[in-house]
């Protein structure tokens, strides 16, 4: 789905079904029952910054974002003439994604997704010179897997957030916890503190996110306001523990970059004493962050209920006299300015994690529920020296 910039998108509306009469016999009489009018099905309009084609191109970037409520993997591109292309594909509750532009790993309902770009560099299909196709899923479980990140050795670690820990992929089991928050007593499926973020450095898992320390079941939801905490997963430190429902922690340029979720907020955080620098301020739930130079790309929802009840949110919503937003905001980190922006109304609400892809114009995502997965079919390239080797000495790469 291919959108120009500034209009909302395109949606189809079921038409209402009426009540008929029938004649029965040469008399007139009235159907036995008025049909009910078919439910609309829901839709969602995206509207976007009349420079955001603009800015991908002179950034040269593209990047995408996952809807977990509505089950929705969208990518951002730019197309000829100034146009924003928004491709759209269907994952059950899609979450956090570890990207690369030439390879996706996407959380979603009970699985861990592998997509891979089949199209050779320089080569474009129907003007996307990105296809994303999955090509394996390592079955984990309802684990509500959150963030997800690449070692430098290639393997995939992942938030366990029912589990309240760091994992990794098990070849026999749901999966093989790596490391806990010491305040967590023992592994249970039971959301104890809610440990949602990841940060990756160097090819190795460096902090994480929890609402608070609880050890009770579901007890961070009684913790909201305050007690959220970054952790350092090397020696266990606290970095600190004054924010409110943090997500999304990132390091990027050397420093350490933080979603102040229930303040809405991003912020830069002092390594060693864990003092907070407020980049600028975010009208809506933020969730996902991604950068490319020293701009930030942040996702933001709405709120479940209707208001951000028992959050500094609301009231920072209130005092702006300001409604809370669904989408994307690109913001210049050097001043705090919101530079560009994507705004999704309807069906889509919350949003979850959003990812960049430097060098990528345009690309596109093969989904599971549509006919496509079943016959785009790519080759492998059978190399001259690979067909003269005999065949034991081949090597095929191995991908977790």
């Amino acid at each position: 789905m291919s959108e120009k910039q500034d209009k909302p998108q395109a949606k189809a509306t079921a038409k209402a079904g009426g009540g008929k009469t029938a004649k029965a016999g040469g008399a007139k009489v009235p159907a036995a029952k008025a049909a009910t009018p078919p439910a609309k099905k829901p839709t969602t309009q995206i509207a976007c910054s009349r420079g955001l084609a603009g800015w991908m191109e002179r950034h040269n970037v593209s990047f995408g974002f996952t809807s977990y409520q509505s089950g929705r993997l969208y990518m951002v591109g730019r197309l000829p003439k100034g146009r924003v292309s928004f491709h759209e594909r269907q994952f059950v509750r899609a979450m956090g994604v570890a990207a690369t532009p030439q390879r996706l790993y996407l959380a979603n309902h009970f699985q861990v997704w592998r997509l891979e770009n089949i199209l050779p560099a320089n080569q474009t299909m129907d003007g996307f010179d990105r296809t994303y196709v999955p090509r394996n899923a390592q079955t984990t479980g309802d684990l509500d897997v959150h963030e997800l990140g690449v070692e430098k050795n290639g393997r995939v670690i992942f938030i366990n957030t029912k589990f309240s820990c760091l994992a990794t992929f098990s070849l026999t089991h749901s999966f093989k916890p790596i490391w806990k928050p010491p305040f967590i007593s023992r592994l249970a499926p039971e959301d104890r503190c809610h440990l949602n973020g990841l940060a990756m450095a160097d090819g190795e898992a460096r902090y994480v996110t929890a609402v608070c320390r609880s050890d009770v079941v579901t007890g961070w939801r009684d913790r909201r306001a305050e007690g959220g905490l970054i952790m350092d997963v090397r020696d266990d430190r606290i970095v600190t523990d004054k924010l409110s429902m943090p997500h999304s922690p990132r390091v990027h340029n050397g420093k350490l970059w933080v979603l102040d979720s229930g303040r809405g907020r991003l912020c830069q955080v002092n390594e060693a004493t864990g003092a907070t620098k407020t980049i600028t301020f975010l009208p809506g739930f933020a969730r996902g962050l991604a950068f490319h130079g020293h701009y930030a790309l942040v996702g933001l929802s709405l709120p479940r209920d209707g208001s951000f009840s028992g959050l500094e949110l609301d009231g920072e919503l209130a005092k702006r006299d300001a409604e809370p937003w669904c989408g994307v905001q690109i913001i210049d980190t050097r001043n705090g300015d919101i530079v560009e922006w994507i705004r999704l109304t309807g069906e889509v609400r919350e949003l979850f994690d959003v990812f960049a892809l430097p060098g990528v114009r345009c690309p596109q995502a093969v989904g599971l529920i549509d006919s496509t997965i079943q016959n785009q079919i790519s080759i492998e390239d059978w190399a001259s020296d690979a067909r003269s080797k005999p065949v034991a000495e081949r090597k095929p790469e191995v991908v977790a």
